[in-house]
């Protein structure tokens, strides 16, 4: 059988880098290609690239069906739970992978939620076996689900969705290669493209200088009394005197009103003590 590699699905997931591939051909070599080929029909599936290493050396390999696959969607749930399992990824390619998982599940969960068109209804429409959707994971549908399937906290969950949403292609590239963290990524996202570009393609000195401006710019300017560490004074100690300095002004705003809310309730009792001429 003539197997058949989809460009899509062999761009789906970022691919080896020289290093894990040059292992990987090793380790084929040495060992043989002892984990079968995933297939949907004559689709490759799972091991594009040790098909392509076992076709360049001459190296026998095996291939498995997976019959569940209804769908290119199906292939793609399947792919992203395989990849989200390995540890080899890293935290914003798991990050990724969750999100996209998240946005395909809701849209199916719509489009179930919809009314199936008419001609769908016939007994030979009826589906003769169970999608791997059907028995795949629940939906994503919090962003702490989405964080628990990829092992990170909501943070970076939230700074994965800003870089996907905001990046420019090229420091997207930077993310994925570790020149910069998805912490600083998320900063330099918020730059005009062309400023994201420009840094990206300076390197990475010039990428955490980029994200440093943007944190400066967002902080507050404090008082020189804030500003200098007091001995002994603890992570959060700021915060702390910042909340308790808003109480306190609360506090004597709340006291001015009950004075004049006192006031007021005076007069208008002396008013009312007042008596009246009688009439003529």
């Amino acid at each position: 059988m003539d197997i058949v590699v989809n460009e899509e699905l062999k761009a789906y997931i970022d691919p080896l880098t020289p290093q894990e591939y040059e292992a990987l051909e090793r380790s084929l070599l040495a060992e043989g290609c002892r984990d079968a080929l995933v297939l949907w029909g004559d689709v490759l599936v799972d091991g594009h690239n040790r098909y392509g290493i076992c076709r360049k050396h001459g190296l026998p390999f095996q291939t498995v069906q997976n019959a569940r696959f209804r769908s290119l969607e199906d292939v793609h749930l399947w792919m992203i739970d395989q990849h989200l399992g390995r540890r080899s990824i890293s935290d914003f390619q798991r990050g990724v992978l969750a999100l996209r998982k998240k946005e395909i599940v809701a849209e199916r969960r719509a489009r179930a939620a919809s009314p199936a068109p008419a001609s769908d209804t016939s007994p030979s429409a009826a589906p003769a076996e169970i999608a791997y959707s059907a028995v795949s994971p629940a939906a994503l549908d919090s962003r702490e689900a989405v964080a628990k399937a990829a092992r990170l906290s909501s943070s970076q969950v939230v700074m994965i969705e800003k870089i996907r949403k905001q990046a420019a292609p090229e420091l997207v590239a930077a993310v994925k290669s570790g020149a910069i963290s998805i912490n600083a990524a998320a900063a330099v996202a918020t730059l005009p493209a062309e400023e994201q570009v420009a840094a990206a393609v300076a390197g990475k000195d010039e990428l955490k200088q980029a994200a440093k401006r943007v944190r400066e710019s967002k902080r507050k300017p404090r008082d020189e009394s804030a500003a200098e560490p007091q001995e002994g004074a603890h992570p959060g100690d700021d915060e702390l005197r910042a909340l308790r300095h808003r109480v306190a002004e609360l506090t004597a705003e709340n006291e001015s009103l009950r004075r004049q809310l006192a006031a007021l309730q005076a007069s208008s009792d002396a008013t009312e003590k007042v008596e009246l001429p009688a009439p003529f």
